[in-house]
């Protein structure tokens, strides 16, 4: 008998999701506190380039845009936050592009919300040509965004498309329940990615 299929992950427990979330953030932060203790404000190194790294305090949105609304802008970096959660949540099988999307996405308005919260100013530095100044934050963001684009519209994600097994295979994971996905000589949970070699199970349960 097969075992009852157990509730979507929330996002809190998607330990993938959290740690790519995580190290986008670490790495904003990071970058931001080199920028601050080794260059000064709205300088420039190298001083000419089309590649350059300038320290600006950015009171606006990504790329600059919206100066001087930084209170308005945190509430809506939290609204951000809150509407990242219920895609996830709306997602009956969240796919690897689609956790990623959100992870990138979560980590980078977490970067930026922790900039206006503590300083009242995001900062940027990376400086392209004429295009306005931004962070890794930004990147992270609008990368997230492309992704889940792709995800949304193009949808082409394989992973998010569970696939039934056949009623000879588990049809939940053994391990936590979770929903399994089939592959050529088995199949594999989509939430603990336990892999269960069934091809013997198969053949033992197909009438003669």
């Amino acid at each position: 008998m097969s075992r009852p299929r157990r509730d979507r992950t929330p996002i809190y427990r998607d330990w993938t999701l959290l740690q790519l979330a995580a190290l986008s953030l670490a790495l904003d932060q990071l970058t931001k506190f080199v920028v601050r203790q080794t260059l000064e404000w709205h300088h420039s190194w190298p001083v000419y380039g089309f590649f350059r790294f300038t320290h600006v305090q950015n009171t606006g949105s990504a790329f600059g845009l919206f100066q001087g609304n930084n209170l308005p802008l945190l509430i809506v970096s939290l609204v951000g936050v809150a509407v990242l959660a219920y895609i996830y949540k709306t997602q009956e099988r969240p796919g690897i592009l689609m956790r990623v999307s959100i992870a990138l996405m979560l980590g980078g308005a977490l970067g930026n919300l922790v900039d206006r919260i503590w300083q009242g100013h995001v900062t940027d530095f990376i400086d392209i040509g004429p295009w306005p100044v931004f962070n890794l934050a930004d990147s992270s963001i609008v990368v997230g965004l492309v992704i889940l684009a792709w995800v949304l519209v193009v949808n082409r994600d394989p992973s998010s498309r569970v696939e039934p097994v056949r009623a000879s295979a588990y049809a939940a994971c053994p391990i936590c329940d979770g929903a399994m996905i089939t592959l050529p000589n088995g199949a594999r949970c989509a939430d603990c990615g336990v892999r269960e070699r069934i091809v013997a199970r198969q053949k033992q349960d197909l009438p003669d």
